[in-house]
């Protein structure tokens, strides 16, 4: 039999809320007390899960731990937030049903955890493969960019989400990850210029102070010390068990991983330096002449480096803080700004420069991890967001206005799609529907967000009403309004019983939402409503040559100036919350609601008060009575009958008939009464929990039973089992040692019989043997005489031979001797005569040289000088002559023979020009028309590519064909040859790059005068046809790659589909006639060459950067082109 587990089983109190036995607050936070203080930090109510932070690490989230909630029922395990993420993700895959996770709760209370840990499952469960884990990744490593740049320090949590996030993770079909969408709500800007005692500012300023490199820091203008910088507090700048340094690494990593450009890191990196600088920027009052004061700026120190780090002017900034410029329709009015205004101005451009920092990034983000396919996806969404807010000492102010209205809004749609998704299942399971009355809030909600009479609608009302506009003129419109609204208090309205109520101050207004009542101080809230950045601010960061600076700030553009008062922040809140909850009505909702037990962020400790708190505000008790307001708990028959079968003997241990005949037999045998539960459909509902504990009760008492009937069943069977193994092994034994016996007994009689065997046969044997023996020694005889006789007459035959050998030898040694006496007399006389005729021959000689030098003598003196002296000269100059023969006739031969005597010096320098000269002469006559051209591309691309392209020096040696496919004489490319007007210059066979996948595909590439096609390789088919004058340059890399790409001009016809990006064999070539036909055109300008490492590619409407790195490519030799996200293809090109 199968064991199944289940929520009932090793119960530490209760796993789900809706069986809690009495229903109060009271139980219900002993409850959570009883199972915190045993580490279950997860309770059920119903689907809902209750999320207690335990301020330690615990070891439920391990592999093995996904393994076990993978695929399980969700009552099936100990109530764990993997068992909500398994069940959204199994009906996302399974049932095509669109999930949504809602995560709320306080500050510090574990959402950002508990988000982080839905989606880890959804990873780890979900496929697997290259593309797939890589936007898991991605997915992933989102998180910390955005923790870097939203999350901060508080009281409450040191890394308090300080913005909203909502996530659709998008699937395919088969569950897999293909992309997703984030979107943020309400980033705290206001933290960026004030934070209050005891908080941090945003995680990235002390990141990038604590993490960045000396060098980077110096280009950036930044000093390590936190207390340079006016924007961020220093009580609190060190947080315990954070390493700044650390995660700044993290989320450069990060940023890799998700898709940035190292430029575009760098330029996020000025804007949070900027941000930084612009805190420091201090001004001072200077009286003009009219009597009013004007704001200047102390130390210009701090502004100039801003102005470096955005590329703005310092004058046009300076003028920015110091002047406003008013239009209204024709008229333009420049007023002064006091210091005062100068400092709102301030910090308003470091609120609006970070929080659209903030968005940019958010949106970049998308860019990267949004799902490529076109087709319909399966979402999952994640919505992670600030919970209620109630500040003491009416602290609360517009933001936490803002903020509580959202969780009025959650807790809106949470009731109602908890009484919808409660009204459906009774519907599904044919029982009668029973009405629950809870409290709606919808009457809140319609207080704040009426279009017409709401605190919303009013608040903005005033921001646009012309003259003076204060917080108490928007108290006093609230006090004449609202006055009779029973959720809103004011000690000025229209009724009475709030005069006397000291706790509520004049300038403050009181609404009781579903959470308690919470007082909210008016001060500051038309001005954050309005958020207003002054004109002259946003222009002067439009005329910015930073990268971002247009993208962030395009109402500063002067072209497009619009006089429309921009929207105000709480009107945007509204409707992007308007839009979120429609959001989530289309989805199946799964909450998980965040419980902080202490304030001191320590762990073991459970307060009571606080903890209760956070229960009524959530709404929590509540749940539990609309969740159990019908049934209190329900069951599938199969399961029911499977758990208590073994309380009736009927049903025990197997029911053959259907599950619900056999649920009801077990109910009617354990006599339960008819009023505590209903048949459905599928599943069998109990009213109340004590039938439920009942049933347990007696279950746990059964169980003991079957388990003492279980041990003794066994232990028989055991004994038997070991008796009849005792007596086998006897009868075995037995068995074993007869016929052991038995083969003793054989081997003896068998080997006796063997010993006589052999001795009767050796007898015999050796009779056999003495008669054989006999034999052969008579044989041995006769053959012996007759060897002894042949042997005889062959000695004797022997020694005649011989003999008569002797005598003839004799003969020739004589013979030889007598010719040898002959020969050496013929000898001795030959080299007689032989010294006789050579002494006459020397003994003349020697006469007539005697003769010579008498007659030599009469005429050595007068001529003989002279004559020496020219006879040596024309020896040294025959040598000389001779010596320049060895030079070779090649041009590029530097080679030239040693002067050998110094006067030779001038003749010797002239004579290796001239011939220099001749030599070159006579080579280029060889030359046909066509070679000279060749060697003019040959120069023109030395002139472009020499000692600037590592290619370059492997092309010199090949030469220039041109026509690689021999196009008009291959008859496959005939039809292409005669749709050419023009003589091609060039056909070669190129790959064109994808720029979805990296991967080349074959083209045709050929070149004439004025243009350059592509065309199908298979069908000769024209692809592309580009004039020359659209191709505004050719970028290529210093790499020995042969990749290339044509760069067209914007605005020209063919820069419809974007540029090309190329790769061929024969790349110094194509560019080198490219650029020949460029020059020598008189028509067009000329076509730029860029060699560069990291270039701009525009693919139809995005541009994509090719980046090409060293490293030896695993499918060759060859460089190897990959896509590493949407805008980036990485080239690597093997090492030299």
């Amino acid at each position: 039999m199968e064991v199944k587990t289940s929520l009932l089983d090793n119960m530490i109190g209760v796993g789900d809320m809706v069986l809690l036995e009495p229903l109060n607050e009271d139980s219900f936070i002993m409850n959570l007390r009883n199972r915190f203080d045993h580490n279950e930090i997860y309770t059920y109510i119903g689907s809902v899960v209750i999320s207690m932070n335990p301020y330690r690490s615990l070891p439920i989230y391990t592999p093995q731990k996904v393994e076990e909630y993978r695929n399980r029922n969700f009552y099936e395990l100990s109530p764990h937030i993997y068992a909500l993420a398994d069940e959204a993700y199994r009906s996302l895959r399974d049932q095509d049903k669109d999930q949504c996770i809602l995560i709320t709760g306080e500050s510090g209370a574990g959402k950002t955890e508990a988000s982080k840990l839905v989606m880890s499952y959804v990873a780890a469960v979900c496929g697997k493969g290259q593309e797939v884990n890589k936007v898991k990744e991605q997915l992933l490593q989102s998180n910390p960019v955005l923790e870097a740049f939203g999350n901060a320090k508080t009281m409450r949590n040191d890394n308090s989400s300080r913005f909203g996030k909502y996530m659709d993770i998008e699937f395919d079909f088969k569950g897999d990850p293909l992309g997703g969408v984030i979107s943020n709500y309400l980033l705290e800007k206001s933290r960026v210029c004030k934070q209050p005692r005891g908080e941090r500012n945003f995680h990235i300023f002390y990141q990038l102070l604590s993490g960045a490199s000396d060098d980077t820091l110096m280009k950036l203008k930044l000093d390590r010390d936190f207390s340079k910088y006016n924007y961020l507090s220093l009580d609190s700048a060190n947080v315990n068990g954070l390493d700044d340094a650390a995660s700044f690494r993290t989320v450069r990593n990060a940023m890799q991983i998700v898709g940035f450009m190292e430029a575009e890191v760098q330029s996020v990196l000025e804007l949070v330096a900027a941000v930084l600088k612009l805190g420091n920027i201090e001004f001072k009052p200077e009286s003009r002449v009219n009597g009013f004061d004007e704001s200047r700026v102390k130390d210009k120190n701090d502004l100039k480096e801003m102005c470096e780090l955005l590329g703005i002017e310092q004058s046009v900034l300076e003028r920015a803080f110091s002047y406003r410029t008013v239009e209204a329709k024709m008229e333009k009015m420049s007023t002064t700004l006091n210091v005062a205004q100068a400092y709102y101005a301030r910090d308003a451009l470091a609120k609006n420069l970070y929080s659209r920092l903030f968005s940019w990034l958010v949106t970049r983000i998308n860019e990267s991890i949004k799902a490529q396919a076109k087709t319909r996806h399966k979402v999952m969404g994640v919505l992670d967001i600030y919970g209620f807010e109630i500040f003491e000492e009416g602290d609360n102010s517009f933001e936490q206005f803002i903020i509580n209205y959202c969780n009025e809004k959650l807790q809106q749609i949470f009731i109602e799609l908890t009484l919808r998704e409660e009204q459906e299942e009774y519907i599904r399971e044919d029982i009668e529907w029973t009405n629950i009355e809870y409290f709606n809030n919808a009457v809140i909600c319609d207080l704040i967000e009426n279009n017409q009479n709401g605190i919303l609608a009013m608040l903005d009302e005033e921001c646009l009403r012309p003259g003076t506009v204060t917080d108490d003129t928007f108290l006093d419109k609230l006090n004449t309004i609202c006055a009779e609204h029973q959720h809103f208090e004011s000690r000025l309205n229209k009724n009475s019983k709030f005069l006397t109520d000291h706790s509520l101050p004049h300038s403050c207004f009181r609404i009781q939402h579903y959470a308690g009542k919470v007082l909210y101080r008016v001060e500051g809230f038309v001005d954050k409503n309005n958020d207003l950045l002054y004109r002259d601010l946003s222009q002067a960061m439009y005329k910015a040559t930073h990268s971002l600076m247009r993208q962030l700030f395009p109402e500063g553009n002067p072209a497009k100036v619009n006089l429309k008062r921009p929207p105000t922040a709480g009107f945007q809140f509204k409707a992007s919350v308007g839009v979120l909850m429609k959001n989530l009505q289309t989805k199946n909702p799964n909450y998980i609601r965040c419980i902080k037990p202490n304030d001191k962020k320590v762990a073991h400790i459970f307060t009571d008060s606080l903890v209760c708190h956070q229960v009524r505000y959530l709404g929590l008790v509540e749940n539990v009575r609309v969740r159990r307001a019908g049934y209190a708990f329900r069951q599938p028959y199969e399961s029911c009958l499977e758990r208590y079968k073994m309380l009736c003997k009927k049903t025990w241990p197997h029911w053959r008939g259907p599950a619900r005949d056999g649920v009801e037999v077990l109910l009617t045998d354990c006599s339960v009464p008819t009023e505590e539960f209903a048949y459905g459909r599928s599943k069998i509902f109990i009213r109340n929990p004590r039938t439920l504990f009942t049933l347990e009760e007696r279950r746990r008492a059964c169980l003991e039973d079957l388990a003492t009937l279980i041990q003794k069943i066994y232990r028989g069977w055991k004994s038997r089992t070991h008796f009849l193994l005792l007596k086998k092994s006897q009868v075995v034994v037995a068995a074993w040692y007869r016929r052991y016996a038995q083969q003793n007994k054989y081997q003896k009689i068998k080997s006796a019989t063997l010993v006589m065997q052999s001795f009767i046969r050796g007898w015999k044997a050796r009779n056999i043997l003495r008669q054989l023996k006999y034999e052969k020694r008579c044989k041995e005889a006769v053959t012996t005489i007759a060897a002894y006789w042949h042997g005889t007459q062959a000695r004797m035959e022997l020694r005649r031979l011989k003999t008569e050998a002797r005598n003839k030898r004799a003969v020739s040694v004589i013979w030889a001797y007598w010719q040898g006496t002959k020969a050496r007399r013929e000898l001795r006389r030959l080299k007689e005569e032989a010294r006789r005729k050579h002494a006459v021959a020397i003994i003349w000689a020697y006469w007539l040289g005697l003769q010579v030098r008498r007659e030599y003598r009469k005429f050595f003196r007068a001529n003989a000088g002279k004559k020496i002296y020219d006879f040596t000269i024309q020896r040294i100059m025959q040598k000389y002559f001779l010596g320049l023969k060895t030079t070779t006739m090649s041009p590029m031969d530097n080679s030239w023979p040693a002067k050998p005597y110094g006067f030779l010096e001038g003749a010797h320098t002239q004579l290796r020009r001239i011939f220099h000269l001749w030599r070159c002469k006579k080579y280029r006559g060889q030359f046909t028309e066509e070679k000279k051209a060749v060697y003019e591309e040959k120069l023109e691309a030395s002139e472009i590519f020499k000692d600037k392209k590592a290619l370059y020096p492997s092309s010199v040696s090949q030469p220039f064909k041109g026509d690689y496919l021999e196009i008009q004489k291959n008859p496959k490319y005939q039809k292409l040859n005669s749709a050419m007007e023009e003589k091609v210059l060039l056909a070669d066979l190129v790959n064109k790059i994808n720029r979805a996948n990296g991967k080349g595909s074959p083209r045709l590439f050929l070149l004439t005068k004025s243009n350059f096609v592509l065309a199908d390789q298979k069908t000769g088919q024209v692809k592309a046809s580009v004039p020359l004058p659209d191709l505004a340059s050719v970028s290529v890399s210093t790499q020995s790659d042969g990749f290339f790409a044509l760069k067209l001009k914007e605005g020209s016809a063919s820069a419809s589909k974007g540029d090309f990006l190329l790769s061929s064999e024969h790349l110094i070539e194509i560019i080198t006639k490219l650029h020949r036909i460029g020059t020598t055109a008189a028509d067009r300008d000329q076509i730029n060459i860029d060699i560069s490492d990291e270039f701009l590619v525009q693919f139809k409407q995005d541009k994509v950067c090719v980046k090409f790195i060293q490293g030896g490519p695993k499918n060759g030799n060859s460089a190897a082109c990959k896509r590493k996200n949407n805008r980036l293809l990485e080239v690597s090109v093997p090492s030299p």
